[in-house]
């Protein structure tokens, strides 16, 4: 009995010591045994790495170099120069020529390549031509091109500003992008003269703004227009059913009257119409049939309105120049042309707006310009002078669908 009380009696006291070790607050088996759940919170003091995501990519797991096309840059050597083999340029080419051309890689536009983080293997090349899309050329798992269209949404905005000087600088100082100044011209070329607007006009324009990931990248549609002279208000409003689709008036008139005011955007006349004109090049009085437009070699020269073209070719004083019969009435012609437009010749058919050649400075010539002559009845005649009788307005039916249309935009334009 003695020998059990001295063997037991030491092995009780560890046992106690050992629960009491076990279930103690202080102690981690405590916390195991109540599930006790682990603080989180402390999760929040590990750094948070969030991955650069460019054309899909995360680029940080890249070695990645950005380049802009050079003269002499084309696809197939800039691949051959990174590595990837001839055959492979040769198949991915062939194969994917309904999705990509090498036509199309462009001086001046970029394209990157992502090689291995060792920099050793090209494992993708991004080719992208504008902000709308991009092509991607993969070498690693399926070989081939891809082109990503970047989803583009649109929203209705509005500008409006006051004539200084021109409506291009007016505009400018708004923030407007040249494409969005070019809309509004088409918009109310018909009828605003815009070499000669009056400081004080004011004008205001609703329009679609096209946007990717947030940011504008361009203008759409011009949706409505107002233009405020002193004695005169113009208003556009775009009417989107195909049949009839155009500007027109508040009461849905159509804006255009058959022909543009001019063969030219932004451009400046250097010399009227004027028959007793003091030739720059001759040095002699001589008639001045025409209007001449000065602007940069290479501006676009348009047809001002629909028609056929009568003549294409070079001629001595008139160099490269196109004349169109637009009516039994009404002729035009585009003198001193650096060259004429494609597919422009003796019997092709032009639309209004269609470019049909080029400034320069062809025949006798003191600088780039376009010598613009109008016709009527057979005589030249001075064509800012001339006024058009109104187009015939949308018909009667037609009338509460445009109304409806009309109606909102109308609201935002005022």
């Amino acid at each position: 009995m003695k020998y059990l009380k001295k063997f037991y009696l030491p092995l009780l006291s560890i046992a106690g010591l050992t629960v009491l070790f076990i279930f103690s607050n202080e102690l981690p088996f405590s916390r195991l045994l109540k599930k006790e759940k682990p603080n989180l919170s402390k999760l929040g003091s590990l750094p948070l790495v969030i991955p650069t995501i460019k054309y899909g990519f995360a680029i940080d797991t890249f070695s990645m170099t950005e380049n802009t096309i050079k003269n002499g840059d084309a696809i197939g050597n800039i691949l051959n120069d990174n590595g990837v083999d001839a055959q492979i340029i040769h198949n991915i080419m062939n194969d994917n020529q309904h999705i990509f051309k090498p036509s199309n890689f462009r001086v001046g536009e970029r394209y990157t390549l992502f090689k291995s983080l060792d920099g050793k293997e090209l494992e993708y090349l991004v080719y992208e031509p504008n902000v709308y899309h991009y092509f991607i050329f993969n070498f690693i798992d399926s070989i081939g091109i891809k082109k990503i269209e970047r989803p583009v949404t649109k929203k209705i905005k509005t500008t409006s500003g006051t004539i200084e000087s021109s409506i291009w600088n007016a505009m400018a100082q708004q923030g407007s992008s040249p494409e969005l100044i070019a809309k509004l011209e088409d918009a109310l070329q018909w009828s605003i003269d815009f070499y000669h607007l009056q400081k004080g006009e004011k004008f205001k324009i609703v329009y679609e703004s096209h946007n990717i990931e947030g940011k504008e990248i361009g203008a759409g549609l011009v949706l409505a227009a107002k233009y405020e002279m002193e004695k005169n208000t113009i208003n556009a409003i775009y009417y989107s059913k195909p049949a009839f689709k155009g500007y027109y008036d508040l009461e849905g008139r159509p804006l255009n009257k058959g022909f543009l005011r001019s063969p030219l955007r932004f451009s400046r006349i250097s010399s009227y119409f004027n028959t007793s004109r003091l030739h720059p090049i001759l040095r002699r009085v001589r008639p001045h049939f025409g209007t001449d437009y000065a602007a940069p070699h290479g501006t676009p020269i348009m047809s001002v309105g629909n028609g056929v073209v009568l003549e294409a070719r070079y001629s001595g004083g008139n160099g490269n120049y196109v004349k169109i019969k637009h009516d039994k009435q009404h002729t035009t012609q585009y003198l001193h042309m650096s060259r004429i437009g494609p597919g422009i010749r003796s019997g092709a058919q032009v639309q209004q707006g269609q470019t049909i050649g080029f400034v320069g400075s062809t025949g006798l010539a003191t600088g780039p310009h376009v010598c613009f002559r109008f016709w009527k009845n057979g005589q030249q005649v001075n064509h800012l002078k001339l006024s058009f009788p109104p187009p015939e307005p949308l018909p009667k039916e037609e009338i509460p669908s445009f109304n409806k249309e009309k109606e909102s935009i109308v609201a935002l334009l005022n």
